[in-house]
């Protein structure tokens, strides 16, 4: 898929992505930086990638009343899911590039992104946006996936669907939300957007449950990017990818409940 294509989130992905993915992979790390970020106090806050505001949702309910979040994204369909679900108060909610923030110099004392920088096509030049509208002394709060083989049920997709397409496997996940997990470079990374403080890193391992295996089998091919690669290689094969995964999926874990491993990667760096 093009770059494009790997940060599509239209049609019905937004809808399944809030309802199957949110609840079983991204919700205890949404509690994770939601508790780092409380711990700072801030008083204005900006989420960059905020997707369907899994993270948002929970600042608003641990954050200081009086404090200002602006929740940004790209993708306005993402957006749109996001505000429909909606907070317990007050939220801006803004379309925005995160290469191109429409804030201030000096005016958050927090940025947050949430297994949103892999999808940056510019990954210094991200940071270097997020130091911008950071006061001196705020915080960049991010977190990636770690290495597919450590998220057993993106390994175990990725894995039916090589099966299923031997010739030319959909690699969305490999190469995306879990294709920039190197600590190393991700200190560059940053380094090259202008911190110049070494960033700290916390390894984050979690559980993903689900009733059955039908539900990560739907939210990994049909709520997220990986759905275009899978129509791509033929309009109708969606729901045979699908079936293919559950039943890889059912083979590891049973045919009963799914208890997987999840890990990402916390950074967190201070602007000087």
């Amino acid at each position: 898929m093009t770059a494009a294509g790997d940060s599509a989130f239209a049609g019905s992905i937004p809808q399944l992505y809030q309802q199957l993915l949110v609840p079983l992979i991204f919700e205890p790390y949404a509690a994770d930086l939601a508790g780092r970020i409380a711990r700072l106090a801030p008083a204005r806050v900006l989420e960059v990638a905020a997707g369907t505001g899994v993270v948002t949702r929970r600042l608003a309910s641990v954050l200081r009343p009086a404090t200002a979040i602006v929740a940004t994204d790209l993708n306005q369909a993402m957006l749109d899911q996001a505000a429909a679900v909606g907070t317990g108060r007050p939220v801006e909610w803004r379309q925005a590039d995160a290469l191109q923030l429409p804030f201030e110099d000096q005016s958050f004392d927090v940025v947050v992104c949430q297994f949103g920088a892999m999808f940056f096509p510019d990954k210094p030049k991200a940071f270097a946006e997020a130091r911008r509208v950071l006061r001196p002394g705020g915080r960049f709060v991010l977190n990636v996936w770690d290495r597919i083989e450590q998220n057993e049920l993106s390994e175990a997709v990725t894995h039916a669907l090589a099966v299923l397409f031997p010739d030319d496997p959909p690699r969305f996940m490999a190469r995306v939300p879990h294709g920039y997990c190197d600590a190393a470079a991700i200190a560059r990374d940053l380094a090259l957007g202008g911190f110049g403080r070494a960033p700290e890193l916390a390894t984050v391992t979690a559980r993903s449950r689900a009733e059955s295996a039908r539900t990560p089998a739907v939210a990994y091919c049909q709520g997220t990017p990986l759905r275009g690669e899978i129509e791509a290689r033929g309009a109708d094969r969606l729901n045979e990818a699908t079936d293919a995964a559950e039943a890889e999926i059912a083979r590891r874990f049973g045919p009963g409940p799914v208890d997987a491993r999840i890990q990402a990667l916390v950074i967190a760096v201070e602007r000087a």
